[in-house]
């Protein structure tokens, strides 16, 4: 078995609010892996005394805990019950139902001798590598497919000369319509306080034996193929593979680091956290 993982921020100065783990049971049989990509609040009030590295902790080490020590509990139940511990605590201290209470991206991954259970949920990426070599990217489509409205918005705010009083309001616009679609019916769901949204996550099973290697990646890291076009999902679980998750986070920081404004590839950070856990269990 071969297990490696980074992360980093996309702003030395501010805390890294992605979350990477992974776990082998004292057996040394099977393992789980688990990331999460936290969600930035607004600076505004959210309802939380705590930070988002505080949630995605408490969340993911939950998830890692459970996981592994309930192999008969589903991946989806495993993180249901991980939201309402993290929930149960600080739901006296903090307003939980407050629309951006801390919230995050879940990617989670759980191999034995006979069979490897994945569950996405948002815009983290699972990338399974058959014994064949070809890659199946998972993904949770849903944020791509939201109303055609909201895609229009988006690239009025970018048609706009940028540092303009026009494109600060039309964003403001956009990101409002985007936040009414969180974890809304047709609209987008992460993991916060509700444990219900668990059952929203894209799920399956592979056979143990067609699989080679599972690549995990915080939207940070995946903006390497989605944003950058740099390369391909196979390229990326190369690149993972052959010269670890750090080299793959390099080369996201090189290309953003040639289009610091954002005007050759558009995106919400110019720089953003990264995560990348590779698994060839």
């Amino acid at each position: 078995m071969h297990l490696a993982l980074a992360t980093e921020p996309g702003d030395p100065q501010h805390p890294n609010e992605d979350y990477a783990s992974v776990a082998v049971p004292a057996s040394g049989q099977g393992g789980v892996l688990v990331l999460l990509d936290g969600v930035t609040p607004p600076e505004d009030d959210h309802g939380c005394v705590h930070t988002v590295p505080w949630f995605t902790a408490r969340l993911g080490g939950a998830m890692l805990e459970l996981s592994v020590s309930h192999p008969d509990m589903t991946l989806p139940k495993a993180l249901a019950a991980a939201i309402s511990r993290t929930a149960e605590g600080h739901r006296a201290s903090c307003d939980l139902s407050h629309p951006r209470t801390p919230q995050a991206t879940v990617v989670a991954a759980r191999w034995s001798e006979h069979s490897v259970e994945h569950l996405v949920l948002s815009d983290s990426v699972l990338l399974l590598e058959r014994t064949d070599g070809s890659v199946l990217p998972v993904l949770d489509p849903r944020l791509d497919e939201l109303p055609p409205a909201v895609g229009e918005l988006r690239a009025a705010v970018r048609a706009l000369p940028r540092g303009s009083a026009e494109r600060a309001a039309a964003g403001r616009e956009y990101v409002r319509a985007v936040e009414a679609l969180r974890n809304a019916e047709g609209g987008f769901f992460t993991a916060a306080a509700d444990p219900a949204v668990a059952a929203r996550a894209v799920t399956g099973t592979t056979p143990r034996s067609a699989v080679r290697s599972l690549t995990a990646l915080s939207d940070g890291a995946s903006r390497w193929v989605e944003v950058f076009r740099e390369g391909s999902w196979a390229d990326c679980v190369a690149l993972a593979a052959g010269q670890g998750p750090q080299a793959l986070i390099d080369r996201v920081r090189a290309a953003e680091a040639a289009d610091p404004a954002g005007a050759a590839y558009p995106r919400g950070k110019a720089r953003d956290d990264a995560a990348v856990i590779f698994v060839a269990p």
